[in-house]
């Protein structure tokens, strides 16, 4: 399949032009996506797929903050790190919102995790937008001497984190001291290039909703059920209204699991059981199975629960022809009845 050439000046866009593509995000139509994972695929295979993502009109490619696979294999799959890929992936594109759905707030000092957001926000002419959460993967953090201590206290090192990034957004020079995080009048010089907007990652409904009522534009939820995503999304609704905010300040997304495949149904669950084990059930809630010409009615009960954006999660190897038919057939028509 030929892909695109793309031209270098589309590598700086004009901030109205991000401006408008946030604020019709909000509301005005459903937004698809691709979350791609940087494991068990070339450099090249990756720069291939998401320059191609990018030209055939997909509205957003991220990539996940690992230093193993996932699902967890012992770290005996090939994986690249997330900030050096982004560079490559804001430099090789020119239409989509790019972020990654999200950064570990264990593997990164605050102020390096913001500068590196800032020079690829930069580097994209105004794409990028900053996603952050409390990790899970404890396999990889342990073999690289991460600390890894309770969700309670992830969950306090993120807050506090947040609270840093958003003064830095509005061009404050910060001064904080809170878990894990120690800044003495800290500048953010140059600031993002454009809005670069917060997103928090999780199914959390007492913390990470708090916290996306709060402090961020976006929130992601990742392998949720349709009636769980509705759930949360009420959750959080009530959140933004408590920390006086209107909800619609904060933008919906689900995260699916591309399982489309060419062999049965059952087939793929099988080894969806076999890779993600007790995880397994709420991953298979959570993707899309079958072929791609189903994926609209897998899809349509999340945009009923109130999902403005719709990611597929894709762990390499893929099928190419299988995600052209998704992306270039199946995305058309689904933007023709939800645009």
């Amino acid at each position: 399949m030929p892909f695109a050439t793309l031209s270098q000046g589309c590598l700086y866009l004009l901030d109205a032009i991000i401006t408008f593509q946030w604020g019709s995000s909000l509301g005005m139509s459903v937004q698809f996506g691709a979350h791609v994972g940087a494991q068990n695929a070339t450099v090249e295979e990756l720069r291939t797929l998401w320059k191609w993502l990018d030209a055939s009109g997909i509205d957003w490619i991220s990539l996940w903050d690992h230093l193993y696979e996932a699902p967890p294999a012992g770290g005996t799959q090939p994986h690249f790190e997330a900030f050096s890929m982004l560079g490559a992936l804001a430099v090789d594109t020119c239409h989509a919102r790019l972020g990654c759905l999200v950064f570990c707030s264990q593997y990164r000092n605050i102020g390096l995790l913001m500068k590196g957001a800032v020079s690829v926000d930069h580097l994209s002419g105004g794409r990028f937008e900053l996603g952050m959460g409390s990790g899970w993967h404890e396999q990889e953090a342990e073999a690289f001497g991460f600390d890894f201590p309770s969700q309670g206290d992830r969950f306090k090192v993120l807050e506090g984190q947040m609270q840093a990034v958003n003064k830095w957004r509005n061009g404050e020079r910060v001064t904080q001291s809170s878990p894990s995080v120690e800044l003495k009048d800290a500048s953010m010089i140059p600031g993002p290039r454009g809005k670069m907007p917060l997103w928090i990652g999780g199914l959390g409904p007492k913390q990470t909703l708090r916290m996306a009522g709060a402090y961020a534009d976006g929130w992601n939820a990742a392998y949720a059920s349709p009636s769980q995503f509705k759930e949360l999304n009420g959750i959080l609704d009530d959140w933004c209204v408590k920390a006086g905010r209107e909800p619609s300040a904060v933008e919906r997304s689900i995260n699916l699991s591309y399982a489309f495949s060419r062999d049965d149904v059952s087939v793929v669950k099988k080894q969806l059981e076999e890779q993600w084990g007790a995880a397994s059930g709420r991953i298979i809630s959570g993707s899309l199975l079958g072929r791609p010409q189903d994926a609209m009615e897998q899809i349509a009960p999340f945009i009923e629960a109130g999902a403005q954006m719709v990611n597929i999660a894709i762990r390499p190897p893929w099928d190419q022809e299988l995600l052209a038919e998704y992306v270039e057939t199946v995305i058309p028509q689904m933007r023709k009845e939800w645009g």
